[in-house]
């Protein structure tokens, strides 16, 4: 009775290790294939998923997973040149409209030393008005396509933000004053350098500065911490929660700022993101404030 009794325990013993065994080699090539699939949907390649198991049913599995990733694969291949098609053809209609609008101008300015009576004076005003928005909204939509489909090609260097945040001030002081705007500036004493695409980072501020313009009621605070953190702060008691939310999105415009494009925000943000940056916005209080932060990174002699 004992030798069965052995012989039992001993046969159950090598089932159990064989499904241990069974067990461990599956879960391997579930993580091999967990491992594989995360790799394949962040890096472009034609690699597909390999597990180093016999077992049918994992194989069958990576298989499977194996032709939806082809399929993603296409899609994302016609997607990318949908969309360097799209970005090539909005490149091209916003530079091709800049000869006729510049021969509009033109001839505007030629019928305005006219003889003209005072209808004529207030239609060739309208037309003036609108042209100068078309105008403008050609050449903010040109580089926009331009800024998107140079992502990555930026050149970064050290740059102390305090310097360029001073000069760009500095530049929209004509326009502040017009406004009756006297910004309130705080910065730390040390310089705050990061890895930056200095021109990229001018075009930022001075997109900010013009959206500051367009929204303030009188007031502004900008304000650089010692960690790199950028704030633009003031009352704009004309927008809403639901209009922040959507200052970040291309060609979205408000009844305050009836020349805005609706582009410049949507230019900050990605030349932001193009540096490794944050922006965002919130209103507390009727006061709007837009926050930048880039990632710390710190240099010597700049």
């Amino acid at each position: 009775m004992e030798i069965w009794l052995w012989a039992f325990v001993g046969i159950m013993a090598v089932i159990i290790i064989a499904l241990f065994v069974k067990i461990r080699i599956l879960q391997k090539a579930a993580k091999e294939i967990e491992t594989a699939f995360v790799d394949r949907l962040i890096t472009d390649t034609n690699t597909l998923i390999d597990i180093s198991t016999g077992d049918k049913y994992m194989r069958s599995l990576a298989n499977d997973i194996n032709i939806q990733l082809r399929k993603l694969r296409a899609e994302r291949h016609r997607f990318k040149q949908g969309d360097i098609e799209l970005k090539n053809a909005v490149t091209n209609i916003s530079h091709d409209l800049r000869t006729p609008l510049t021969a509009i101008c033109g001839y505007l300015d030629l019928l305005e030393q006219e003889d003209q009576s005072e209808a004529v004076k207030r239609y060739l005003e309208i037309i003036r008005n609108r042209t100068e928005i078309l105008a403008q909204l050609t050449e903010e939509l040109f580089r926009y396509s331009v800024i998107v489909s140079s992502e990555g090609n930026a050149v970064k260097e050290p740059v102390a933000i305090g310097s360029v945040l001073e000069e760009s001030i500095a530049a929209f002081y004509t326009a502040l004053n017009e406004r009756g705007i006297v910004p309130a500036i705080q910065m730390p004493g040390g310089k705050v350098i990061r890895t930056l695409d200095r021109s990229a980072l001018v075009r930022v501020f001075s997109n900010l500065l013009s959206n500051a313009i367009k929204y303030s009621d009188g007031d502004l605070d900008i304000t650089l911490s010692e960690t790199g953190e950028i704030t633009f702060t003031n009352t704009a008691s004309g927008l809403n929660e639901v209009q922040i939310g959507k200052l970040f999105d291309r060609f979205y415009t408000v009844e305050a700022a009836r020349k805005s494009t609706g582009l410049g925000l949507a230019i900050a943000r990605t030349l932001i993101e193009q540096m490794n940056g944050m922006i965002s916005a919130k209103y507390e209080n009727s006061r709007l404030s837009i926050c930048i932060v880039f990632p710390d990174t710190k240099y010597e002699g700049v």
